[in-house]
């Protein structure tokens, strides 16, 4: 009888997600495995709702972003029965093993599972924020800054035509890897991150020094989970998803108002949102993705369950998956010394 192998993606879509799951198909193809395509999440896995994957149906889809799988913020610790669903549709489907694609709320689930002997997964780290530790890099963060970095360098022209001051408000709920790193590469004046607590006159100041010596223009990035030093995060909407995390959201707009006010220049928002999440991934996204995903099976064939794939220098690695989601990987700050060297 074939291995049976159960492959979900999770949280949050990204460019790359395609490419993994191509690659564990046609891995597994080669090692004579079955492939069962868990639909949106671990949501497919407590509503069964599953489709098989073989090499017609995941031909093409390299380049597409998204995942054809769907995804859910689902958590099944979280309603009374889904866990007992869960466990119980795992046997049903008779998988030998479980390929989880996600972040640290999917990867934390995952590590629960492995935990409580309900299933063997293998974790695959997936996310924009780049915020898991035990991974050099996941997959879905280079485009992600890649198309930010396009946004700003747009930003910088309209900017400087209007004589204003633009806030680019971008993703990044506890870290601020896709603001540093974007906004280093996008020319960005001033950076606001999660990690560090905005100073309102500092940021005042760096823009008025700016116009003293002739810069009329300035482009401030600002990842949404930034805070300034007196008040709390800056909301959506109250509720919390299944995880316990909020809707973040508006810190660009409430920053604007602050920066008008105390500077007197014309400030406006842009923010990018979900564009950061869509379309096609890049070269790097597509390759490391394929990479991920072919390691995983390899993990399967070795029977290595409660291991998560990841990125350590140029090679591909396993770690176990709660190092990934012990703590969250948070903004280097030497890399953000390099940021700070253009603020003024």
């Amino acid at each position: 009888m074939a291995i049976k192998i159960g492959i979900l993606t999770g949280g949050g879509d990204c460019p790359g997600l395609n490419p993994v799951i191509r690659a564990v198909v046609r891995k597994g193809a080669n090692e004579g495995y079955e492939i069962i395509g868990i639909k949106n999440g671990w949501k497919g896995l407590v509503e069964l709702d599953t489709q098989p994957l073989n090499i017609e149906t995941v031909s093409g889809i390299l380049p597409k972003g998204g995942t054809i799988l769907g995804t859910s913020r689902t958590n099944p610790y979280k309603k009374e029965g889904d866990l007992q669903k869960l466990k119980d549709n795992y046997k049903k489907l008779g998988l030998d093993a479980l390929i989880a694609v996600g972040g640290e709320d999917t990867l934390g689930v995952a590590a629960k599972l492995v935990k409580d002997n309900i299933a063997n997964v293998i974790g695959v780290p997936k996310t924009i924020d780049n915020d898991l530790s035990a991974t050099d890099y996941t997959f879905g963060f280079d485009t992600a800054i890649n198309i930010a970095m396009e946004c700003i360098d747009r930003l910088h022209t309209t900017a400087e035509s209007h004589h204003r001051i633009i806030v680019v408000e971008i993703m990044g709920r506890h870290a601020g890897w896709i603001a540093v790193e974007a906004g280093i590469a996008g020319g960005a004046d001033m950076i606001l991150i999660p990690e560090i607590p905005i100073d309102i006159d500092e940021v005042c100041a760096a823009i008025e020094k700016r116009h003293s010596r002739g810069k009329i223009f300035s482009i401030i990035v600002v990842a949404e989970g930034a805070q300034f030093k007196k008040g709390a995060a800056v909301l959506q909407e109250q509720n919390l998803d299944a995880f316990g995390h909020v809707r973040l959201g508006g810190i660009g707009e409430a920053l604007a108002k602050e920066i008008e006010k105390k500077t007197g220049y014309e400030t406006r928002v842009s923010v990018l949102g979900h564009i950061q999440r869509g379309g096609t991934p890049t070269a790097f996204d597509r390759i490391l993705g394929t990479r991920f995903g072919v390691k995983a099976i390899e993990l399967v064939k070795d029977k290595k369950y409660g291991r998560m794939v990841a990125l350590a220098g140029a090679k591909i690695i396993d770690v176990p998956i709660e190092e990934a989601v012990r703590v969250l990987k948070t903004v280097d700050m030497d890399l953000y010394d390099v940021a700070k060297v253009f603020f003024k």
